[in-house]
């Protein structure tokens, strides 16, 4: 059998026409018109007012905290329940990041935030919270916390571009947020990120510190130091054409979940990821959680069966990296890490290829 890939590229059929355009302008790099297309594309989607491509999410995210004012030894508070692209701007800033644990929704809780407000080693100055696996966090009950507190936001959004919460796309709730393009996304143009605000004067700043912080002089000016982190007008020609079956996309994960769900619906220890009232995820991943069995033996299982698989996040208070950070938990994210994997979830899965996966781990577990 080929291999069942996680969450391989699904490409829209106009990416090489598009990349064909920019040979033909010669524009290959830095920039180019399919740069500016992808941006306005993401604003015209997501409702965000200002948009910057980048070479990376993490780049974004790290744009976004200077642009904020992260300082050495400044705290920032994120979700420990997610991958370190999250974290790692932090220490770019060589501020400290405060993480914070998981609820029943499976990202950052509301009430372990407000403890972490008040029992830092000094006042936060801004929250990196992810939305998980394309599932929104309680952003209602997490902005309230923020904006009282006088405490920026930031979305790692990196996971959920097509997904809602009362309507709003995730990555427009937050001060900025960010999206990810990496190779496993649900829009692919093999690595990049875009940065999102509804502040003109952030995005123009971000725009000059990713380009080298290059003065407006005939020759090269530098008054502070910047970045090489803009985006290639080749890459931007593959995200214009995925944009344009982004919610295609969304939607046959959307199915895919619920393929899987029906089909394991009789495996009485497997629950799935919830999706919090009033939102739609984009289903980026199905992940699953075990009441017994062991996910190790699972994801082993399905391997011989050359069906990829993995564990689910382990969370940064748990990571040899982050030993001595301050971290505020009760086991929630450290409960789901030890117990859950996450499943092939392609949009281009068939859906015989997911009942035979469901047919492998109901065979693993018996």
């Amino acid at each position: 059998m080929d291999r069942i890939f996680l969450s391989p590229p699904h490409m829209s059929g106009k990416e090489q026409q598009y990349i064909a355009e920019v040979f033909e302008s010669n524009y290959i790099a830095p920039l180019g018109q399919f740069v500016d297309r992808f941006e306005k594309s993401i604003c015209e989607y997501s409702g965000a007012k200002y948009s910057l491509a980048t070479n990376t999410a993490t780049a974004a995210l790290h744009l976004a905290l200077r642009i904020l004012g992260i300082r050495a030894d400044d705290y920032v508070l994120a979700s420990s329940f997610t991958f370190i692209g999250s974290v790692n701007a932090i220490l770019y800033q060589n501020a400290h990041p405060l993480f914070i644990d998981s609820d029943e929704s499976w990202n950052l809780s509301p009430e372990l935030l407000k403890q972490a407000i008040t029992h830092a080693p000094k006042k936060p100055k801004a929250l990196i919270v992810t939305h998980l696996y394309g599932q929104m966090a309680k952003m209602d009950e997490i902005m309230t916390i923020c904006r009282n507190e006088g405490i920026y936001v930031i979305e790692d959004a990196a996971e959920s571009l097509g997904a809602t919460l009362h309507g709003r796309q995730s990555g427009t709730f937050g001060d900025m947020g960010v999206y990810s393009f990496n190779g496993n996304k649900i829009l692919s143009t093999s690595g990049g990120g875009m940065l999102v605000s509804d502040n003109q004067e952030w995005i123009q700043k971000a725009a000059f510190l990713a380009t080298q912080a290059k003065e407006n002089c005939l020759y090269y000016e530098h008054r502070e130091f910047g970045y090489n982190y803009r985006m290639s007008n080749v890459l931007a020609a593959i995200g214009v054409a995925q944009m344009e079956v982004l919610d295609e996309r969304v939607q046959r994960r959307r199915e895919i979940f619920e393929l899987y769900r029906q089909n394991l619906k009789d495996v009485k220890e497997i629950s799935f990821m919830p999706e919090i009232a009033g939102s739609r995820g984009n289903r980026w991943l199905t992940t699953i959680v075990f009441e017994n069995s062991d996910p190790y033996h699972i994801i082993a299982a399905l391997e011989k069966d050359n069906i990829e698989s993995r564990p689910l996040w382990k969370p940064m208070h748990l990571q040899p990296l982050f030993n001595n950070s301050v971290c505020y938990v009760d086991d929630t994210s450290e409960n789901l890490f030890k117990r859950g994997i996450c499943l092939p979830s392609g949009s281009s899965l068939h859906n015989e290829t997911v009942e035979h996966v469901c047919h492998m781990i109901k065979k693993a577990i018996s």
